[in-house]
């Protein structure tokens, strides 16, 4: 087998046995808070933009998902300008118009070193607005004793209410040759908590005897009108 492949499933069967009592009480909370009209939120810079793309308007995903979009934050405006951006303690208070946290809301904050301003600021104003807030992180960060850049020096698992604990080593590479680390599983570890987590969120609405807000895929016959009205049922929070 590709040594990536073993890698990565090796850390899938980790993640999936450590992590899964977490998943499962954070997939009843945002249950829950869907049930009470909530919507779910993800914010990240960089590569943890992407993740918080990942399961956005997402045929056989959940319809009340809503990543922040905030371009000085994403690669394709430059992926320096980002990188210094997350990192600037000032940042996030000139775009605090875009921030639209509600109570009822579950807020998941991707940063898979935790130490960064901007999403240590976010996950606070998502605490301050009474949201749900959710981190998805690698928590051999903070045991490797990277300190955090926040001015407060909290680092993203001090201000969540739950951490889902991505595992990736630190460097983000699975494969070693001498000093160098490569071979990235942050996006895909990212990646596999949120699916399993809306995965559970579907079942246990289910179980309740309610429909779950699922997309069908565009390319099916006989999709267009049930999509449309789960984005009528979400056009006053989420822009589609």
């Amino acid at each position: 087998m590709n040594p990536y492949f073993e890698a990565i499933h090796a850390l899938m069967k980790e993640v999936s046995h450590e992590e899964q009592s977490t998943l499962e009480k954070v997939a009843a909370e945002i249950a829950q808070r869907l049930t009470r009209g909530g919507i779910i939120q993800l914010f990240g810079c960089g590569h943890s933009h992407l993740i918080a793309e990942e399961s956005y308007f997402r045929a056989g995903g959940l319809a009340p998902i809503q990543p922040i979009f905030i371009e000085p934050l994403m690669l394709h405006i430059g992926a320096t300008e980002s990188s210094t951006n997350e990192k600037d303690p000032t940042f996030i208070h000139r775009f605090a118009e875009l921030l639209d946290f509600r109570p009822d809301d579950t807020v998941i904050v991707i940063s898979t070193s935790g130490r960064n301003p901007v999403p240590i600021d976010v996950a606070i104003k998502a605490q301050q607005s009474g949201a749900y807030t959710v981190s998805i992180q690698s928590l051999y960060y903070k045991a490797a004793e990277q300190s955090s850049k926040h001015p407060s020096g909290q680092r993203l698992e001090d201000v969540v209410d739950d951490i889902l604990n991505t595992h990736v080593p630190l460097g983000d590479g699975l494969l070693t040759s001498g000093d160098l680390s490569y071979a990235p599983a942050s996006s895909i570890m990212g990646n596999m908590l949120l699916h399993a987590t809306f995965s559970r969120v579907i079942d246990d609405m289910i179980g309740s005897g309610q429909e779950p807000p699922i997309f069908k895929s565009s390319n099916l016959d006989g999709s267009t009108a049930h999509n449309e009205r789960m984005m009528a049922t979400y056009a006053d929070r989420i822009e589609f």
